[in-house]
């Protein structure tokens, strides 16, 4: 594999930020800062990174890749291209493809199609169901990185509803609990209202009435309540309202909390006045909500409330999304544009670059455990990604990867653009790029 010398750079990492060389050996992180010529082998590549940020390479907890049983909207190997053209290294993937992995059987069956298809670092949740307890526990903490509890229905249905299953599940998990929130009673009651007065023709901008700000709320309430009963370790996923906010704090350091939350990129920038210009293309559950919701997600981001940002990346094609309201089904892709998207509230001074680095790429290594992943330390692998800070670019169907062939961001400029992903020392994307035979590794994690 070689070695490969990184100058210049303008290196972003663990609340740091300065200008240093970073050498790889193979598929490790050899030595950073100033380092010395003699022990740079022979045969080294060289980058010149001045102008660049150097960060760790995105890890994305919460992504649906639709491999296996939905390839039409997506699948392994298209959306990890994408996924290394944002500068994601790492990835989680969720159970609700066809088959659910909800079994032993059908999860390991994922992981090899990661092994043949993923161009980056992989991982993939069991799915809880009401009945498959059995299945969950023979999950290896060391190599599955969570369960996926459905505690409101999305894409694919596998609603957890059972009072005695979600107990027995939360009493006894040996991994990490990661939780879509939303209470189905409610949002069924709300559905029925809204249909009864326009039928299938809903305004889009209703979304966030029908999925409301009430249905996540005692939802994520009802998980915390078990999570606190029986210690469990609980992340609840893409929280999207400020009243959720209150459920979590930020008393303890990261790798000492039991409870923790995650937000995506989507609603750190959207809110439903959105639904005007984009509709159905920004239907997601939970649902984007008011501009209240979002800065007060922007601030608990700040503050440590919120522990990390996600992508939620659920592509679905153009003709699926462009139905009606009950039919259009909720889901963006999101994958390849997260970190822009992070990047230009950077330069709007919502963010500062080190906290981006923080929520993106080392609390995730931290809330799940991974092994050797998630900050440039010398030992670890050599998962990065170099981004030119004032590139402007433009989102167009000739640079969109995603197999789905559409974003919501098309037509936004951002200022700032991923030129170089690196994966276990391999460069996987370079300006354009995509060294497509490359294979990631599968995650491991130290419980």
């Amino acid at each position: 594999m070689g070695s490969t010398l990184i100058q210049n750079a303008t290196i972003i990492n663990e609340g740091k930020n300065f200008i240093g060389d970073l050498l790889i050996k193979d598929e490790i992180i050899a030595a950073i800062g100033d380092i010395d010529p003699i022990t740079i082998p022979a045969g080294t590549k060289t980058i010149n990174a001045k102008g660049l940020l150097l960060v760790p390479g995105v890890i994305d907890d919460h992504v649906h890749f639709r491999e296996p049983g939905l390839t039409h909207k997506g699948d392994i190997f298209t959306e990890t291209r994408a996924a290394a053209a944002g500068g994601i290294t790492s990835f989680m993937d969720m159970p609700n493809t066809i088959p659910q992995a909800v079994t032993i059987e059908t999860l390991n069956d994922k992981y090899f199609l990661g092994s043949e298809k993923s161009l980056i670092n992989y991982s993939f949740y069991i799915g809880a169901t009401n009945t498959n307890l059995n299945d969950v526990m023979k999950a290896d903490p060391n190599s599955v990185c969570g369960i996926k509890l459905f505690m409101g229905s999305s894409t694919g249905n596998m609603l957890v509803d059972s009072k005695i299953a979600l107990q027995e599940l939360f009493s006894k998990a040996l991994l990490p609990i990661t939780a879509h929130c939303e209470d189905e009673v409610i949002i069924r009651k709300n559905s029925e209202k809204f249909r009864s007065e326009f039928g299938e023709n809903v305004p889009v901008n209703m979304h966030s009435v029908i999925r409301s700000r009430e249905a996540c709320f005692l939802s994520s309430e009802n998980a915390v309540k078990l999570a606190r009963e029986y210690s469990t370790r609980l992340h609840i996923l893409h929280i999207s309202t400020a009243d959720e906010i209150k459920l979590l704090s930020n008393d303890l350091p990261l790798n000492q909390k039991r409870i923790t939350g995650e937000v995506c990129a989507n609603y750190l920038w959207f809110d439903d006045f959105s639904y005007n210009d984009l509709g159905t293309l920004i239907k997601c559950n939970p649902a984007i909500k008011t501009r209240f919701d979002r800065d007060e997600l922007i601030h608990a981001v700040n503050n440590n409330l919120i522990d990390n940002i996600g992508s939620d990346n659920a592509p679905h094609t153009l003709e699926e999304k462009r139905n009606s309201y009950f039919k259009a089904p909720s889901g963006i892709p999101l994958v390849q544009h997260s970190l822009v998207v992070m990047l230009e509230l950077w330069h709007r001074k919502t963010f500062k670059i080190e906290k981006i680095v923080e929520m993106m790429c080392h609390n995730p290594a931290i809330l799940f455990n991974i092994k050797d992943r998630g900050f440039i330390r010398e030992g670890y692998k050599a998962d990065l990604c170099l981004i030119n800070p004032d590139k402007p670019w433009t989102v167009s169907k000739e640079n969109i990867l995603y197999k789905c062939g559409w974003s919501p961001f098309e037509g936004s400029t951002f200022k700032s653009m991923v030129v170089k992903t690196i994966v276990n020392g391999t460069i996987v994307y370079d300006n354009g790029v995509i060294n497509e035979a490359y294979r990631g590794q599968r995650l491991l994690f130290d419980r």
